[in-house]
């Protein structure tokens, strides 16, 4: 069993991957990059978010409540990237993004996890 384990382990967490990475197409993808160096869309690239500050991507034009968020020293995490991904808007009211976030709390978390796969060199 003490074998076993291990070795299931190890086939989920690519499973929980590609489920990451297949609602962010779905849902996320329109509007954000997450390969490190590509151009900002509609929304910021999100390559290296986990652990940046909010309004971090020096190369987008934030809403003020996101960049009143940086100043005040607050960092995505995967804890905060969910809680946003629950509903944006709710959590920074003001916000110029669109989307309505992620309804089932598997798909903001393996979004979450997939994110913070996505670092920067």
């Amino acid at each position: 069993m003490r074998r076993l384990l291990p070795a299931l382990l190890s086939l989920a967490l690519p499973a929980a991957a590609a489920e990451g990475e297949a609602v962010f197409r779905g849902h996320c993808a329109n509007c954000h990059a997450v390969t490190a160096g590509a151009p900002a869309g509609p929304g910021p690239n999100l390559a290296g978010v986990d652990g940046r500050r909010v309004g971090g991507d020096p190369g987008f034009d934030y809403s003020p409540v996101l960049q009143a968020a940086g100043e005040a020293g607050q960092r995505w995490d995967a804890a905060m990237l969910e809680r946003f991904l629950a509903d944006p808007e709710a959590m920074f009211p003001g916000l110029w993004m669109g989307a309505n976030g992620l309804r089932e709390a598997t798909d903001r978390s393996a979004v979450a996890r997939y994110l913070a796969e996505r670092r920067t060199p």
